[in-house]
């Protein structure tokens, strides 16, 4: 697998998010799915607000089964093919592998175009800490690798 610099966006997607660990908010395993083979890696950052009522509800609308499934979808449909969200207090750390030719600017910004996103961004902005009306690619702040294992 080739491996870039950790960058990131999300707008907080679909079904194939984890929250934490490598199990699914059940605590079950999460499901191995098949990636191609070559992948790029973008890891980004974002901070959550910090009042646990709010972090409690953004982690219940990233569960599975109450994801809007417009969300998932969309994510797919611009080259995504994998993408994980960690939480630590109110700090929160994605990682999203996707095709080879992913463009993050020009497919992100057709992310945002897509059924819902707008809607989505809308709701789940009142648990972030970003800049008010702040487009996702915004509030995602990439994050550069600056260590990998040798050898």
């Amino acid at each position: 697998m080739t491996t870039m610099n950790c960058f990131w966006y999300l707008p907080v997607f679909g079904a194939f998010l984890t929250l934490a660990g490598s199990g699914d908010a059940s605590g079950q395993p999460a499901p191995v799915e098949k990636k191609p083979l070559q992948t790029k890696r973008y890891c980004l950052t974002l901070d959550l607000k910090d009042d646990s009522t709010l972090v409690r509800e953004y982690r219940y609308w990233h569960m599975s089964e109450h994801i809007w499934p417009e969300i998932p979808k969309g994510i797919r449909a611009v080259g995504i093919v994998d993408m994980q969200i960690y939480l630590l207090g109110t700090r929160l750390f994605m990682i999203m592998e996707t095709v080879p030719a992913f463009d993050f600017q020009k497919d992100m910004a057709k992310l945002s175009e897509l059924p819902r996103q707008k809607e989505w961004e809308a709701f789940v902005a009142k648990f972030q800490q970003s800049l008010p009306g702040a487009a996702s690619g915004e509030k995602w702040k990439l994050m550069d690798r600056i260590f990998k294992l040798p050898g």
